[in-house]
């Protein structure tokens, strides 16, 4: 058995997920305005372990979801993700977020174009091909009426930014997927068993989360 625990937390979304060799096999995840992680998280990978009748002692390995995304909440879920690690002795495995994001999305064609938000109308966005293969790399940028005007395929925006992406994007080639919000620890599985089993591990004593931008603590007015 090779148990894997995903962990989810760049966005609203506090998602936990176990999965063994690949498949998921229990799930839990909230997503709140509030921004629950801290509450949340060790209570939802309790639970798992609990209802999966194993020990933590069973995990293999643990896997994160590395950013881009919210300061706070990729610092708690790397946090949890390195005690573990240094706890049980396992390696830990990174993914990227936006490629958790852009696995809910199946289509025969075209281009996937998962979003975070940011500010304004800043997001975190990357480009995939319809088999997941990131062909666009991760970038901060701000969506103008030009944004991927030039795109001669369809193209399948999915995030949680939607809403303010569909004021610019208004090309007849840009579809929104609505129901595709945040990216999820049951989307990890299968990518986190095939770092996995190619030993793509982290250094767990150096291993940061990836913000894109630097943080910036402002002063209310």
């Amino acid at each position: 058995m090779s148990y894997i625990l995903n962990i989810e937390t760049a966005t609203k979304n506090c998602s936990v997920s176990l999965a063994n060799e690949g498949k998921t096999l229990l799930y839990r995840e909230i997503a709140e305005l509030g921004y629950s992680h801290a509450e949340k998280l060790h209570v939802f990978i309790g639970a798992l372990i609990q209802e999966a009748g194993i020990s933590f002692q069973d995990l293999k390995a643990i896997a994160v979801s590395k950013g881009p995304g919210s300061y706070t909440g990729l610092r708690i879920g790397v946090s949890a993700a390195k005690g573990f690690c240094y706890a049980l002795g396992i390696p830990l495995i990174a993914l990227d977020t936006l490629a958790i994001l852009a696995q809910q999305v199946q289509v025969n064609s075209g281009l996937i174009i998962p979003m975070i938000d940011a500010r304004r109308m800043e997001v975190y966005s990357a480009v995939f091909d319809a088999n997941h293969a990131k062909i666009g790399e991760v970038q901060a940028e701000i969506l103008t009426t030009e944004s991927y005007a030039k795109a001669n395929e369809p193209l399948y925006i999915v995030g949680d930014c939607q809403d303010k992406c569909q004021t610019v994007l208004t090309q007849s080639h840009i579809n929104f997927i609505a129901d595709v919000q945040f990216p999820s620890a049951q989307d990890m599985s299968s990518l986190s068993y095939s770092k996995f089993m190619s030993q793509q591990f982290e250094d767990v004593a150096y291993f940061e989360p990836f913000y894109l931008k630097d943080f910036l603590l402002t002063k209310k007015s």
